[in-house]
């Protein structure tokens, strides 16, 4: 909020009839700019208290993927998924402070790394708040979570630890301050020399979370090799379910709880007016924040019912598993155009999510490929739809709001805003996939040529709970003796 001045001199003018105008006007405006600081100092307030609670419910979805990649393996596995997941939130939070949020936004910088504020050196600042990297460190941990569904039930515990540290520290990072920082050489925030005159519209990280995430669990189980038993001798799929519904499906709420601060947060601030009109002297970016949940939730639900009825007529049955991960692509897809698409583009965006998971995940059964969670599919294939759909469904009255300054900035090809918001969402997908395949391809083959890895056959079939974790996660003890 801007500070509005009170001018002595002019006061004075006004009230030039009156004895001792001069200590009147100093009197009134000695006041007024107290009010003034005031009103100031409640909005920075506000709009901090807004992004620390978007904060805490982007943080609170570790749970939700904890109960979801729980359920989604089976028990002799469980303390160990559950163990990653803690993981992945200690050690991003220790390199993501070290080192990853000044390479994401550590400006001035280049277009490609930042390099400021390490170890959150002189912060706060006029730039950041605490509150600011809170949220984003929740965000890179999210990444990590991704990655960790895909190589679940057959990796060695140290190479968790590695990938989790380089991704959340490196890896993502990077990314983020190509597309997020004011500096990237493909954001949409850069004052000049924007991508195609219009950067890159990914607003809550449909790119950036999402397929950096699910790229990364690709090449982690491509390299790793498939689950014992997952493929039999003759090459045809058989399930290896997951051993709690409940547990995938409080996870799933959980993980949508969240998407109301992974979304609707990435505003980072609350209180700004869009330039009311006596036809909406209500509307700003209060209303635009309500929008965007509506369209998450829009886009979740059509896909998840898509899913619901698509797999009812593929395969005859209506299963839980399905609806849920068809609910979460939904979601993974609307993330990078939830601010800029109007709700009827949401159920479009959900739509066809949910035929783009279903789709690659009979591609992933006819090459072998396992991923226990789905998650490459899921955040890797639906992240990428949705980057292509903000590309062609992007208003321009929302683009001009959110992303303000720039004259005539293109919007979505099917909304009439030409190609070159589409041809960037373009450039984005190939330079992810690109950067991301050559880090953590790396990563991982380095991981595996050092036996790092993949655990033993003879560990797999007893399951890491008891080889690596001192014990099942379930404990049954049915000798109690009967009264006498």
């Amino acid at each position: 909020m801007t500070e509005i001045a009170c001018s002595t001199a002019d006061l004075r003018h006004l009230l030039s009839g009156s004895a001792n105008a001069t200590a009147v006007a100093d009197y009134i405006c000695g006041r007024f700019d107290a009010i003034s600081s005031k009103f100031v100092d409640t909005s920075y307030a506000v709009d901090n208290t807004y992004l620390l609670f978007s904060a805490y419910l982007v943080f609170a979805m570790q749970l939700g993927f904890a109960m979801l990649c729980a359920g989604s393996v089976r028990a002799k596995n469980t303390m160990n998924i559950m163990l990653t997941n803690v993981l992945d939130a200690v050690t991003g939070g220790v390199f993501y402070y070290i080192f990853g949020f000044a390479l994401a936004f550590g400006t001035p910088s280049n277009g490609f790394i930042g390099h400021h504020y390490f170890g959150l050196s002189q912060f706060p600042s006029s730039s950041f708040d605490y509150g600011f990297f809170l949220f984003q460190w929740a965000f890179a941990i999210a990444a990590a979570g991704i990655t960790s569904g895909s190589i679940a039930e057959r990796t060695q515990f140290v190479a968790y630890l590695i990938y989790s540290s380089v991704l959340t520290g490196l890896i993502y990072p990077i990314v983020s301050h190509w597309f997020w920082s004011a500096d990237g050489w493909g954001s949409a925030s850069r004052s000049e020399n924007l991508l195609f005159g219009s950067g890159v519209i990914d607003f809550a990280g449909s790119g950036v979370v999402h397929m950096v995430g699910g790229i990364a669990g690709l090449w982690g189980a491509v390299i790793e090799g498939p689950r014992i038993g997952r493929f039999d001798h003759a090459g045809r799929s058989v399930a290896l379910r997951g051993h709690s519904g409940t547990l995938v499906v409080l996870g799933t709420f959980l993980l949508w709880f969240g998407w109301y601060g992974f979304n609707p947060g990435s505003f980072l601030n609350i209180l700004k007016a869009y330039g009311t009109t006596a036809a909406a002297p209500f509307y700003g970016q209060w209303s635009a924040i309500g929008r965007t949940a509506v369209t998450t939730t829009l886009a979740g639900c059509t896909a998840a019912l898509t899913t619901l009825f698509g797999k009812r007529l593929l395969v005859g049955h209506w299963n839980v598993t399905d609806v849920c991960n068809g609910l979460l692509g939904g979601f993974a897809a609307i993330t990078s155009g939830c601010a800029v698409v109007d709700p009827w583009a949401a159920i479009v965006c959900g739509f066809f999510s949910a035929w783009v998971l279903i789709g690659f995940n009979k591609l992933a059964e006819k090459l072998k490929y396992d991923d226990p969670l789905e998650a490459a599919q899921l955040h890797g294939g639906c992240g990428a739809w949705g980057i292509l759909f903000t590309g062609l469904f992007a208003k321009q009255a929302y683009v001009n709001e959110i992303y303000s300054g720039l004259p005539g900035r293109p919007y979505g090809l099917l909304m009439g805003g030409g190609g070159r918001l589409l041809a960037a969402h373009i450039v984005q997908i190939l330079s992810i996939v690109s950067w991301v395949s050559v880090t953590m391809g790396l990563v991982f083959w380095l991981l595996h040529k050092f036996q790092l890895l993949r655990i033993t056959a003879e560990e797999e079939m007893a399951g890491m709970d008891l080889t690596s974790h001192g014990g099942l996660a379930y404990v049954y003890n049915d000798e109690e003796k009967p009264y006498v």
